[in-house]
């Protein structure tokens, strides 16, 4: 099934033929992606209860630790399955498409990854190869709270001492942080900002649960507060900023877990459609499955989501390509121009797939009746989850950026930062 991925999360009321989501990444990736998908399954299986009851997905990202896929993109030597970067996002919708909340909760352990992945070599990057291997995980601490730090720097904060380097300060979408071994935490090292990691549970370490968004509720984004964290020299990164991708990076797993949630609503709302027996006599079919609007419905559900996984995993590609440029070790010109082209086709990306999927999760609802508004259906969690994930990162400003390439050649920022204007 090397053309066409025809199986999605083994769906129980309608043949897995029903579904043709495009060409898979590589030859291999049934085989690879056939490992996590009964995970998937699992994961999905309560997604809608625990969104209703705010049960944090502790034993759900248990179960993606279990399984190695924290390791999918680590090279087998350290114990991972080596995939590129459009298995990877492939498999990020597939995940997506079973819960976005685990997905951005684990988001800041994979982008981790890529930064030591194309680190040179080093002490550094040999240490923490070894405790990815060994399965730890990490999570975010680089954003802090409104009214916190003038852009461009971070209150957060090294101080050196004599017995050594302590961590102080606040942040704020720690997302993950409450379930990983390790936090990564953005700080100001006197005159310079860097980044530095420590365990999630030392002593001085306060993750709180304090999220409050209507959508992706349960990442536990909240607050994170470092008091007099000892840290140790092995823990601090060597150099300044992250790996020269990081902003296509951590954009395209947003834009996978829109894909994921344009491919879930799809299924959902014809799985529903198939059991409906309640018409209206203003319709135009004795059953809802035979009626030809509600069908047009249904068809622009699926061609958003075959579109949004499409467009996905042809950025994908480019950050490959940008990701090869810095291992590979090839001339500046050309790694400046990988690096371009990655960043332009993901905000290219952002532009379309945040416009589909919206879309989608609004359309929905014309293809059902008013029970599908009831709270225990979850309907409605697909555009709460997807308005909240398009709001990071605002698309106005990638879409400027794009027609500012296009028309004056400027390339985008491959580094973005938050905070009170000076």
């Amino acid at each position: 099934m090397s053309i066409a991925e025809t199986s999605f999360l083994q769906s129980s009321s309608q043949e897995a033929s029903h579904y043709v989501w495009g060409a898979d990444p590589s030859d291999r990736y049934e085989a690879l992606a056939d490992q996590w998908r009964p995970v998937f399954d699992r994961v999905r299986e309560k997604a809608v209860e625990r969104d209703y009851d705010h049960r944090l997905p502790h034993e759900e990202i248990q179960w993606l630790r279990e399984s190695g896929f924290l390791r999918v993109r680590l090279p087998e030597k350290y114990n991972g399955s080596g995939a590129t970067l459009p298995e990877f996002f492939a498999l990020l919708i597939e995940l997506g498409a079973a819960d976005t909340n685990v997905v951005n909760a684990v988001r800041s352990h994979f982008g981790f990854v890529e930064d030591v992945l194309a680190a040179p070599h080093s002490e550094w990057r040999d240490y923490w190869l070894d405790k990815l291997a060994k399965g730890d995980s990490i999570g975010a601490g680089f954003s802090e709270g409104p009214n916190k730090a003038k852009v461009g720097t971070f209150v957060t904060h090294i101080d050196r001492t004599e017995s050594g380097a302590v961590l102080n300060g606040e942040k704020f979408y720690t997302t993950g942080s409450l379930f990983a071994d390790w936090i990564t935490v953005g700080v100001q090292d006197g005159e310079e900002t860097s980044s530095v990691l420590v365990p999630r549970e030392a002593e001085g370490v306060t993750v709180i649960d304090d999220w409050d968004g209507f959508g992706q509720a349960l990442t536990a984004s909240g607050t994170t507060r470092f008091e007099n964290v000892v840290v140790a020299p092995e823990w601090i990164k060597p150099g300044k900023g992250r790996f020269p991708y990081s902003v296509a990076f951590f954009q395209l797993v947003h834009l996978a877990s829109l894909a994921g949630i344009a491919r879930a609503q799809a299924i959902d709302v014809a799985e529903k459609v198939a059991k409906r027996d309640r018409v209206y006599t203003n319709g135009n079919a004795s059953k809802v499955s035979e009626d030809p609007q509600i069908l047009q419905v249904i068809g622009k559900l699926y061609a958003a989501a075959y579109a949004a996984r499409s467009t996905v995993l042809q950025a994908a590609r480019a950050v490959q390509s940008s990701y090869e440029a810095i291992v590979n070790h090839v001339p500046e010109e050309v790694f400046l121009r990988e690096q371009t082209r990655a960043h332009v086709e993901v905000d290219s990306t952002v532009s379309v797939v945040t416009e589909l999927v919206l879309n989608a999760a609004t359309i929905l609802f014309d293809a059902l009746g008013a029970s599908a508004t009831l709270r225990n259906k979850g309907l409605d969690r697909y555009w709460r989850n997807a308005r909240t994930i398009t709001s990071h990162n605002p698309r106005i400003y990638r879409e400027r950026q794009v027609g500012d390439f296009a028309v004056n050649g400027t390339p985008p920022p491959t580094s973005y930062r938050v905070g009170k204007g000076s």
